[in-house]
């Protein structure tokens, strides 16, 4: 061993260019950047998206729809939901709290029954908002319904 022939252990530096050393780097002069444009400046960085010139592909897609900043968002519960929940649980009647304890609807959203399914039982139902198959299935049961 001399020392002409001493290296680091593997691993122990990464093998990295030394730009804008001088020619005796191999990296001097252009500093790896070719010659002129903008590319070769200091403070250049192409745009998020670039494609070289061609059409960039947020142009490219179609816009279409409309997106009303209004909605209401219900979640919908269907009767047979209802249905299994009474034969389950034994639920005797139906709002709110009893949908969020069996993990049906979180705390904030806004319920709507809709009219799926069969309901066999009579049942008060409390919610926002009622389809009219659903309340005519409720009611035609002797249920009742409440909106809040």
């Amino acid at each position: 061993m001399n020392l002409h022939n001493l290296t680091p252990a593997n691993g122990a530096t990464k093998n990295k260019k030394r730009i804008a050393r001088g020619q005796g780097s191999g990296h001097g002069g252009t500093s790896t950047r070719g010659h002129k444009g903008a590319k070769s400046r200091s403070g250049y960085s192409k745009k998020v998206g670039f494609e070289g010139g061609q059409m960039p592909l947020q142009r490219r897609v179609p816009k279409f729809g409309f997106k009303n900043i209004n909605r209401v968002e219900y979640k919908g519960i269907n009767l047979d939901i209802i249905q299994s929940l009474i034969e389950r649980k034994g639920v005797k009647e139906i709002n709110l709290e009893v949908l969020q304890e069996n993990g049906l609807v979180s705390r904030n959203e806004l319920v709507k029954i809709l009219g799926r399914g069969e309901l066999k039982t009579k049942i008060d139902v409390t919610a926002h908002k009622f389809s009219a198959t659903a309340k005519a299935a409720i009611e035609g049961q002797g249920g009742n319904c409440s909106e809040i």
